[in-house]
């Protein structure tokens, strides 16, 4: 009974990393609607089956418009919700947590980017041009980049590609996974440092004030475990969760350990 009792203050928002969509979520989403949560997994702008297209998306906040949109529907104390992020995904809850803090019980960030908030220190300016460089880094073997801006400029988006889907991704999840990953991923926008800080602009008011938990892929090998361990350790989360043997896709790799976490975190935090 205690469990019913929670899930009417508890709604899971599940958001999906770079090229993915709602769609990656099939294993977790009802893992916890058997343990009486409510739970929505969303597609962002021009992923899974949202029907912009990636060319039409012209600033982050085109691209995390349907989060927004979202965040912006539910009201009351029943719809605080739990935020989760893979990935990519972490830049998109981090600005749903700076917009809605008094809508969110807990963010929880899966082997996700987490940016630091912006206040004026020396140490922040540094985690963020640390982060950028780390990110820079990722090796992302075949994968397809797209420069619709033209070829003097950066890209704009990028596809996995199937070797880098199979041995950075997806290399300790089912078979059955990455097939179904390789036929449904759509290229994810990629935009431009600094009018992404510029429009997710960070403070500890907001997103500060906002329990974050940090879900650590041990067998990452897209957004290796010390990087994970850097951003914990230079903005540090109210909780960690090690996952060990979980790939980067833990929610296809280790998705009741992942499951497991997230109720904990949810009656932690109800």
């Amino acid at each position: 009974m205690e469990g019913k009792k929670q899930s009417r203050h508890h709604h899971f928002v599940l958001v999906h990393g770079a090229c993915h969509g709602a769609w990656c979520w099939y294993k977790v989403v009802p893992l916890l609607t058997q343990a009486g949560y409510k739970v929505t997994a969303l597609d962002l702008a021009a992923s899974g089956i949202h029907p912009k297209q990636v060319t039409e998306l012209g600033s982050v906040s085109d691209y995390l418009a349907p989060l927004m949109e979202l965040m912006t529907s539910l009201t009351g104390e029943e719809e605080k919700v739990i935020l989760v992020g893979h990935s990519m995904g972490g830049v998109g809850i981090s600005a749903a947590m700076e917009k809605f803090a008094e809508k969110v019980a807990v963010a929880v960030f899966e082997a996700a980017m987490m940016p630091a908030h912006l206040i004026c220190s020396s140490l922040t300016l540094n985690y963020t041009e640390n982060f950028m460089q780390c990110l820079k880094q990722m090796d992302f073997m075949d994968s397809q980049f797209s420069f619709h801006d033209g070829p003097e400029n950066p890209p704009t988006s990028v596809l996995f590609g199937p070797k880098a889907m199979s041995t950075k991704l997806y290399q300790l999840s089912p078979p059955e996974d990455l097939t179904l990953g390789m036929m449904l991923i759509r290229p994810c926008p990629l935009f431009n440092d600094a009018e992404t800080e510029a429009e997710i602009a960070l403070t500890s008011e907001k997103y500060g004030s906002v329990p974050r938990a940090y879900v650590v892929c041990e067998a990452d090998e897209i957004i290796k475990p010390d990087l994970q361990r850097w951003m914990i350790e230079n903005n540090p989360t109210d909780d960690v969760k090690p996952i060990s043997s979980a790939d980067h896709m833990a929610m296809f790799s280790k998705p009741h350990e992942l499951c497991t976490y997230l109720l904990e975190l949810a009656s932690k935090y109800a």
